[in-house]
């Protein structure tokens, strides 16, 4: 009997138990990587998404800041197209007045104003009690509404009411002491800077603490009222941002060309005040030789004021620098309003109480025409190119729109109650009357009549 035997059968169990056991864990650990790849491949895959995802946020926030970029580069291209456009209407208004354009010169595209119809528009109504309107050089117009509204109203030029503007201030804001808390005006006329950015208004009356009764249509120095104040609205903001005293009962409120004077005709005190604008205060003070100061025109220089003496038949002349005044011309009885052409050589008057409009050469004074428009011709304003004036006749109710060459009526159109007050508007060729009892009426005078 071979003793190996059995250890040779024992060995081979051994070795047969070992290679059973490897390859147990040979089988056992071949899971565990496949699912360690799987895994692994899982990881890969979401961080491959998660940067995918990533890359896409980044690409759309990059989209977005590169559109609002866009936006906003397209927002101030055309804020500064809109001020170009507007500084450039500003200049040519400006330049037109300060250095006279010819009469029949173009204005701004429209056609010759003495060849247009004149045709109703629209009628605004509200709360409205218009003794004045005035338009701007690009286009805003104010309707000062006296005491019986103490307000401003404020248009676009398509007729949308844009803003209303008190006329109560506290007056110890701008330096003005002896009339604590608030203190309220009664605007009456207006004239806008020649570059649009402010506007003067006069007021009839103040109304508060140590103010004593309102100013009275018949009066003279000797009995006057209070004195009273100029305001200027910033017309960006429309906020009244100086008060400046001026005479008792101011009325018409003319700016000269240069835009450095604001003149201010006083119906009671029976003056004209001077004031500087750069120095937002009153300088002089001039007696204008007659009753009831109204209306005036100013020469493209800026030397020369023509003032209406409504108590009177004159229009007397003022040298601004040297104070000096002297008769000018005698157009009518109660002359109220005057314009100028635009080239300087003509000036045109309402005479409230003969009921009649004259021409005036404005080098000599010598009257050149006088033509009857209607009971009690009031307010007037002249087109841009000068080639017709717009009267409104009070008694009448009705405007009249003239030839500025020989005075000839083109038509004569009823308006509401009472015109009192008229504009031309430049940017669109339309007539603004102020009616007093509550209306403004816009006309058209901005296309030609069919031949």
């Amino acid at each position: 009997m071979n003793r190996t035997a059995p250890f040779v059968r024992r060995r081979r169990i051994v070795l047969g138990a070992l290679i059973v056991v490897v390859m147990g864990a040979t089988l056992a650990a071949r899971p565990s990587e496949a699912e360690n790849k799987t895994a692994a491949a899982r990881t890969s895959s979401k961080t491959a998404a998660l940067r995918a995802e990533s890359a896409k946020a980044e690409a759309s926030k990059a989209v977005t800041r590169k559109a609002e970029a866009a936006r906003a580069e397209a927002r101030r291209a055309e804020a500064l197209r809109a001020q170009a456009l507007k500084a450039e209407a500003a200049s040519r208004s400006k330049a037109a007045l300060t250095q006279g354009s010819p009469a029949g010169s173009p204005q701004g595209g429209l056609p010759p104003a003495d060849q247009t119809v004149f045709k109703r528009r629209q009628r605004i109504t509200g709360h409205l009690s218009p003794k004045s309107v005035v338009a701007s050089p690009t286009g805003l117009v104010t309707a000062q509404n006296m005491m019986y509204t103490h307000t401003i109203s404020v248009f676009t030029p398509d007729g949308k009411l844009r803003d209303t503007v008190e006329d109560s201030v506290d007056l110890s804001v701008f330096g003005i002491d002896g009339h604590p808390g608030i203190s309220r005006g009664a605007p009456v006329e207006a004239a806008f800077t020649h570059d649009g950015k402010h506007v003067y208004v006069s007021n009839y009356s103040m109304y508060g603490k140590n103010f004593g009764p309102e100013g009275l249509d018949s009066c003279s120095p000797a009995s006057a009222p209070d004195k009273s104040y100029l305001y200027r609205i910033d017309t960006a903001t429309l906020k009244i941002d100086q008060v400046i005293p001026v005479g008792a009962v101011p009325k018409f409120v003319a700016v000269t060309p240069d835009d450095s004077t604001v003149l201010v005709t006083n119906w009671c005190s029976w003056t004209m005040s001077v004031v500087s604008v750069k120095a937002a205060s009153l300088v002089a003070t001039i007696p204008i030789g007659g009753a009831y100061p109204r209306g005036i025109a100013v020469t493209a220089d800026s030397t020369t004021a023509f003032v209406a003496l409504m108590g009177s038949q004159r229009i007397v002349k003022v040298d601004l620098a040297s104070k000096q005044v002297s008769t000018f011309a005698r157009t009518g009885d109660g002359p109220r309003h005057i314009v100028i052409s635009p080239d300087g050589r003509y000036l045109y008057v309402t005479n409230n109480t003969s009921g009649t409009v004259s021409k005036v050469d404005a080098a000599s004074g010598t009257v050149l025409k006088t033509v009857s428009t209607g009971n009690q011709p009031r307010s007037m304003a002249i087109s841009s190119d000068g080639l017709a004036v717009y009267v409104v006749n009070y008694e009448s109710s009705t405007v009249s729109k003239l030839r500025a060459a020989d005075l000839k009526q083109i038509t004569r159109t009823a308006t509401d109650f009472h015109p009192i007050g008229i504009a031309y508007e430049p940017t669109t060729g339309s007539v603004w009357v102020a009616c007093y009892g509550g209306s403004i009426m816009v006309f058209d005078d901005s296309k030609l009549a069919k031949v």
